[in-house]
């Protein structure tokens, strides 16, 4: 049988795109070279172009997604989408995938949406019997009344940008005081933002996938912060301690499991996601989910998989088939 095109998709337009290049180069170095021809790709701001192994730029034909290689044109049986952030994580990529019928692995541009939307993913789940924390919602423009959000959500809390990754935009606040710097640092990220309850309680990151057809918990990962919470700099620079698999007991691990699943199912999810958590007297509230969380070989999802069993190259190469097998 010939070997089918891979293109591992990377980059992307957001602060984020640092780590999907880091991401997207273990799936780059684990695919299997026996079954696939694996090429790389890279969508930033300045351009999308194939990478060659001597780093030659050849740039991607958007009007099918094809590229002309050394005069032959060269098209993808699958795109591995690992792009965290705009465009390959909030559904953009892949409804225009799916207009110039292109295939690619994780979910399709409905899901990818939702689940970019903290506020929408949450009132969704909701109807699932899924809790989270108090919230509310603001979109640009709108009245503030600080003392109605003190006295509904009670401090300290949370202001966090709608929709953005990495844990940027996002403030503690522990005094009346701090509120409006920490609106004005969360709508520089976005038009529209959450202001949530504080949960006082144990944080976790759960690896949910669908593996050989079924829905599987890889992995539960308890977030200790060093800093005030798990910001930007805890994620990638070091400042948490993240503890596999987390330290619960097993009412409570397999209470969170099932909501973590359920939260999967619901949502006709596909491929990798990882669901955050705070776990306060025994009950799991949902933060958000991300459905391209990072792959680097520190993040979080590549840890629980060697400690659930699966190894990095069968767990691409599964995410590689199911995308084959897509109408």
């Amino acid at each position: 049988m010939a070997k089918r095109n891979v293109a591992v998709v990377m980059g992307g337009y957001s602060d984020e795109y640092v780590v999907s290049l880091k991401s997207g180069q273990l799936i780059f170095d684990e695919l299997d070279r026996d079954l696939y021809n694996v090429y790389k790709v890279h969508i930033l701001k300045d351009g999308w172009f194939l990478i060659t192994d001597n780093n030659e730029k050849f740039p991607i034909n958007k009007g099918d997604f094809s590229v002309d290689l050394n005069g032959e044109q060269l098209k993808f049986d699958v795109c591995f989408n690992i792009i965290h952030g705009t465009p390959g994580e909030n559904g953009i990529l892949q409804a225009y995938w799916d207009a110039v019928g292109q295939k690619y692995t994780g979910c399709n541009f409905y899901q990818s949406a939702l689940t970019f939307n903290k506020k929408d993913t949450l009132a969704v789940l909701s109807k699932y019997g899924i809790p989270s924390a108090k919230s509310i919602y603001i979109r640009k423009g709108e009245s503030i009344n600080h003392d109605e959000i003190i006295g509904t959500l009670s401090l300290p809390l949370f202001v966090k940008p709608n929709q953005s990754g990495s844990s940027l935009g996002i403030s503690k606040v522990k005094e009346a005081s701090e509120l409006q710097s920490a609106i004005e640092i969360a709508f520089k990220e976005d038009d529209e933002i959450l202001i949530e309850s504080f949960l006082n309680g144990t944080e976790v990151s759960v690896g949910v996938l669908d593996y050989k057809g079924e829905t599987i918990v890889l992995g539960i990962t308890e977030i200790v912060p060093k800093n005030e919470f798990f910001d930007y700099e805890a994620k990638y620079n070091g400042a948490s301690e993240e503890i596999t698999p987390a330290r619960l007991d097993d009412t409570t691990r397999l209470k969170v499991e099932e909501i973590s699943k359920r939260a999967y199912d619901s949502l006709g999810m596909s491929g990798f996601s990882r669901s955050e958590f705070i776990i306060m007297d025994g009950t799991p509230y949902m933060l958000e989910m991300n459905t391209n969380p990072g792959f680097s070989p520190a993040s979080i999802l590549p840890q629980q998989a060697k400690i659930y069993g699966i190894s990095i190259k069968d767990l691409c190469g599964n995410e590689v088939e199911k995308a084959f097998e897509k109408k």
